[in-house]
């Protein structure tokens, strides 16, 4: 199912209306929830810091690299910092 690799999921917000922690193409972390999938929701890191969940609409889910991933997790890190 999609949760089953072990590589890191990450989504586009593709549209952000009517969620003020959320931002219009930008990159978000997807925190695994096969409860929210199965009810049409993502659980994502938001602009909070925190996870929340969402509608799966809201989203572009994308793969990258392992290079990429790697830089994108650097990011997050150094940011949370």
């Amino acid at each position: 199912m999609f949760w089953s690799n072990d590589k890191l999921k990450f989504a586009i917000c593709i549209t952000s209306e009517g969620y003020n922690d959320l931002e219009n193409r930008k990159i978000y972390r997807i925190v695994p929830d096969e409860k929210a999938l199965l009810a049409g929701c993502l659980r994502v890191i938001d602009e909070s810091g925190e996870d929340y969940l969402y509608p799966t609409d809201s989203f572009l889910i994308v793969e990258f690299s392992d290079e990429i991933e790697t830089k994108l997790l650097k990011s997050i890190v150094a940011e949370a910092a």
